[in-house]
């Protein structure tokens, strides 16, 4: 199973006021299992960045000016997703966004379904305790002291470990559900040992086996112990 856990920064709050998606971050896993492959991409808002959302993320209007819009970089961002599960920290703000990008594009929009939101799952998890990320680090014992700011692909890379924690452990399966993790092939899955070229001695004695035969012979006949079947 694929799965992309995702993490946006933006302008704002609202994107039907405006704001817009000023960074991008997602890391890749498969069977619970972080690939390596990841995405990261700054965004030109082509709008003015509000004060509070710099003084959370720390992107100002001069760093972003270079940068891409958000349609130049669409299509990438599009493949890099695909039908994976999107495992996002509050989904329905990331989704909003993203959708609204889309949107203004005209391109169709994602799946709400397509999201996890692990907010939701450590409300359930642990009811009435707090929910945010640094507060699921200090949970977890996960070290998040490089996260001074808020940053898209930081966030996710925290928020991978996190959501690993949340299902149940860093190995929720074992690695034992396929075969191509042990890098089996068809060849090596038909093997089977050779018969030994000598049987091994018996481990019992013959006091022991006369013992046994004795036994065997009060129960009768015909004891299911002697049957050929």
């Amino acid at each position: 199973m694929r799965e992309i856990v995702l993490d946006t920064e933006t302008t704002g709050l609202d994107p039907e006021a405006g704001d817009r998606i000023v960074e991008i971050g997602g890391v890749e896993l498969l069977g619970h299992v972080p690939t390596g492959n990841v995405y990261h991409q700054y965004i030109n808002p082509e709008r003015a960045m509000s004060e509070e959302a710099q003084a959370v993320h720390g992107l100002d209007d001069a760093f972003l000016r270079d940068k891409p819009p958000f349609r130049a970089i669409v299509d990438e961002f599009l493949a890099f997703v695909g039908d994976a599960k999107l495992v996002i920290h509050n989904a329905a703000f990331d989704m909003k966004f993203i959708n609204a990008e889309l949107g203004w594009l005209k391109r169709p929009a994602l799946p709400w379904d397509q999201a996890i939101d692990t907010l939701a799952i450590a409300r359930k998890k642990f009811p009435g305790s707090p929910a945010s990320l640094d507060a699921l680090c200090r949970r977890f014992s996960i070290d998040n002291s490089a996260r001074t700011l808020h940053g898209a692909l930081l966030d996710s890379e925290i928020l991978a470990e996190v959501y690993l924690e949340l299902i149940g452990g860093r190995q929720p399966d074992f690695a034992l559900t396929t075969a191509s993790s042990r890098g089996d092939t068809a060849e090596t899955a038909a093997w089977r040992p050779a018969p030994r070229p000598k049987a091994l001695p018996p481990r019992i004695t013959e006091a022991e086996a006369a013992r046994h035969e004795a036994f065997i012979a009060t129960l009768g006949d015909q004891p299911i112990w002697k049957s050929q079947a």
